[in-house]
């Protein structure tokens, strides 16, 4: 036989049964039901929420910060991709190699969606043609490996 306790041996009753309100005056819930007398807590239906008794509620204790003008904010999405992906465009000849590749141009073939209003390249995969590209970002490893076989990368603000 096994020494040590397991979870499906244990006989122990996990609920308490719950106190039945109303039932009676005998049952220690009946009457009122544990609500008290009279009042908007006894009624039916009534939450009072964020009412700490008089007491300064939280959201009016703590201090309001800043302001976002959502008219005026502009998103900014910006297109994340990889030299794999370039050279992997390379290859099936949707991008011609030699040529300036910009966030317009990916967008015209159609490898970019027209949302994106930034492009970054990564530098993950690696590329056998020459290009020049004109980002707005780059990763130093991705600047490294275009400039290594020649090609030309502007930064644009």
């Amino acid at each position: 036989m096994n020494r040590y306790m397991q979870l499906n041996t244990l006989n122990i009753k996990n609920k308490k049964s719950k106190k039945r309100l109303g039932r009676g005056i005998g049952s220690g819930k009946g009457k009122t039901s544990g609500r008290g007398h009279k009042g908007q807590k006894s009624r039916s239906g009534v939450a009072i929420k964020s009412f700490e008794g008089g007491q300064m509620p939280l959201y009016r204790r703590l201090p309001k910060r800043g302001f976002r003008n959502f008219k005026t904010k502009i998103k900014k999405y910006i297109a994340l991709v990889n030299l794999a992906k370039i050279q992997e465009n390379f290859d099936n000849k949707k991008i011609l190699p030699n040529s300036k590749i910009n966030l317009s141009t990916l967008q015209k073939s159609h490898l970019l969606n027209k949302k994106y209003n930034k492009l970054k390249l990564l530098g993950s995969g690696d590329i056998k043609e020459k290009f020049d590209i004109e980002a707005n970002f780059i990763s130093s490893s991705a600047k490294k490996k275009i400039e290594k076989l020649g090609g030309k990368v502007t930064l644009i603000k």
